[in-house]
């Protein structure tokens, strides 16, 4: 189903993260990691559709989504959504995916694969249930760490900042490999949320069958 919505507020979060609110249909509703297909309501773009999650609570009165955005290409949809303001529209579709919170875990993401888990953690947060949880977050260098401050805030030393291209930054400089997994996981028994690139996602989920950790204990975007 397709309905039309206006954009409520705009704002940069990150040198290139643009935070959007959108109005909510009446009877919307979403699981926390779960996306969903975003058009731009005008000539020529309403037929191209990109995923986005949702990075709004399920209780919240409008959608919020967190996208990264490409300027260098013009064909892109995340370039046009760069360019709206409020009250300019956006075609929104049904919500659908398979990242859902199972149990208590490790959340390995990188750059904008943050997202899905963005809602998840914040959903935990108001509920009390964070527990037991921990956050491996790479990006390049440290600016490029999205809501970096929400995160530390809610998981504080469980948030652990990777940081792959930037030799002076502030954060931990490992890369989130064989070696890593082995020194920071105690528990190959919990749950994995996995998100990033399909090279990575890829990587992480073979590292981690090789380490011990079931399948079925393994979430990710198939």
């Amino acid at each position: 189903m397709e309905t039309i919505v206006n954009i409520l507020s705009t704002r940069y979060i990150t040198h290139n993260v643009k935070q959007f609110r959108l109005q909510k249909p009446a009877g919307f509703s979403f699981t926390p990691g779960q996306a969903t297909e975003l058009s731009v309501n005008r000539p020529g773009w309403k037929d191209k559709k990109n995923p986005f999650t949702f990075t709004s609570l399920t209780d919240d009165p409008y959608l919020e989504f967190t996208i990264k955005i490409y300027p260098d290409s013009d064909e892109g949809v995340t370039n046009q959504l760069s360019k709206l303001a409020v009250g300019d529209e956006l075609i929104l579709r049904d919500a659908w995916g398979a990242i859902e919170y199972k149990g208590p875990g490790y959340f390995i993401a990188g750059g904008a694969g943050i997202t899905p888990f963005i809602a998840i953690l914040r959903y935990l947060n108001k509920q009390g249930k964070l527990a037991g949880n921990k956050l491996f977050f790479s990006n390049k260098t440290d600016k490029d760490i999205i809501l970096a401050d929400e995160l530390k805030s809610m998981l504080g030393p469980e948030a652990v900042f990777l940081i792959s291209g930037q030799k002076d930054s502030v954060h931990d400089t490992r890369r989130i490999d064989e070696t890593f997994l082995k020194a920071e996981v105690s528990d190959f028994t919990k749950h994995f949320y996995v998100c990033g690139p399909d090279a990575m996602v890829e990587q992480i989920n073979s590292i981690l069958a090789r380490l011990g950790a079931s399948a079925d204990l393994v979430v990710f975007e198939r």
